[in-house]
């Protein structure tokens, strides 16, 4: 049955392990006919009831101006899903994720959908995907659905838990 109060569940657990002072190296490939760019940056995630995790990201965007993100993430026991939005600076679009746990565990992929890079106005589908290396080094990988139902990886984060 679907109530508005909530308990930490197992999947609230799994994102704790975002809670906490990290930077951050990015590499995007925005299309064929751009190059590739590499930006370093800081992340700090925080709890929110032991339900939600709110990480903002502080970083360089395009041209090299400052950028700033914001990401939640929880879990609905109701749908079985993770859940959350993902929100930035430089951007009008609010993303909203749908996701699951992969098999072993360590990664959470999560669905959205936006405005195909291809700029032609269509929606496309994508997945943010955040994997566990170490308790203390983590990846998130970001990749679009082509036309020919293949996904292709554009941006790729190390995380590393400040010392």
């Amino acid at each position: 049955r679907e109530t508005m109060m909530g308990e930490p569940q197992k999947e609230h657990e799994w994102l704790h392990q975002l809670v906490g002072e990290r930077t951050a190296e990015m590499h995007c490939s925005m299309g064929p006919d751009q190059p590739p760019s590499a930006s370093k940056g800081t992340e700090s995630v925080r709890s929110l009831g032991g339900l939600w995790t709110l990480g903002e990201g502080q970083g360089e965007g395009p041209e090299g101006k400052p950028v700033t993100s914001l990401m939640t993430l929880g879990f609905d026991p109701a749908k079985g899903r993770f859940v959350g939005s993902f929100v930035a600076s430089m951007m009008t679009m609010m993303w909203t994720y749908d996701g699951t746990l992969s098999a072993d565990g360590k990664s959470l992929v999560l669905d959205t959908e936006g405005p195909s890079m291809i700029g032609d106005g269509a929606m496309a589908k994508y997945q943010d995907i955040i994997t566990f290396l170490s308790p203390d080094h983590r990846t998130l990988t970001s990749r679009a659905l082509g036309p020919d139902g293949q996904w292709s990886e554009f941006m790729a984060a190390q995380y590393h838990r400040k010392r």
